[in-house]
């Protein structure tokens, strides 16, 4: 996807993908991923999301990366906090309380500017990116992360002859295909998810799943 269309959907203030409540899977579910308290967690393609406030709810250090610097200065502006601002190879790193959102190319990102990421959340990453791009975004992530770590996924499966991404459609078959060989995979619930996306019925679809993943770094 070009970076504009995402730079210019902030810009015009376009986001139906931003969710006004903490997303229930992961309410549900990060328990089950056993992330010690503390440890630092990766959200890539964060946007303003609440689910960086309820993830640091629980204590955890919240590193965020994000394409549009909007949409990071209007975080921090939703909560009170003025971060401070430091430019680290072409990133602008802003940082407040528990949260540090590199605003830039995510693929850019590299294990030497996220050393200590214990676990990820990834709701709108995956999705966002065409099926192209889907294989370099699963080895960045593995890239990013150390053995072990476990990561909640979020997919949507639908079908694509009524709509085109984004979001784009993740299947379980994909999801497996995409993060096998580098990631233990684990489907932890799949439901219906049309009811809560009345924005994607709008645009035609009449069928969508929500699955929710367990993901674990393979040595």
């Amino acid at each position: 996807m070009d970076p504009d269309f995402w730079l210019e959907r902030w810009k015009q203030s376009d986001i139906g993908f931003h969710q006004l409540n903490v997303q229930p899977a992961l309410a549900l579910h990060w328990a089950g991923l056993n992330v010690a308290q503390g440890a630092a967690v990766f959200v890539p393609l964060c946007g303003k999301s609440l689910d960086l406030v309820w993830l640091a709810g629980l204590g955890h250090r919240v590193i965020g990366a994000e394409l549009s610097e909007l949409a990071v200065d209007a975080f921090f502006s939703e909560h009170g906090l003025t971060p401070d601002v430091k430019i680290v190879d072409g990133f602008v790193v802003k940082s407040a309380e528990a949260f540090e959102l590199w605003c830039g190319d995510f693929f850019a990102l590299t294990a030497k500017h996220v050393p200590a990421i214990a676990a990820a959340y990834d709701r709108a990453a995956l999705v966002a990116m065409p099926p192209a791009l889907q294989p370099r975004y699963a080895a960045k992530l593995a890239e990013l992360l150390k053995p072990d770590a476990p990561v909640l996924l979020i997919g949507l499966d639908y079908n694509t002859d009524e709509m085109q991404g984004p979001p784009f459609s993740t299947p379980q078959s994909q999801v497996h295909a995409l993060f096998a060989d580098t990631f233990a995979v684990s489907l932890i619930a799949a439901h219906d998810g049309l009811a809560k996306s009345q924005h994607l019925a709008k645009r035609g679809v009449t069928r969508l799943e929500e699955a929710s993943y367990r993901l674990r770094r393979r040595a």
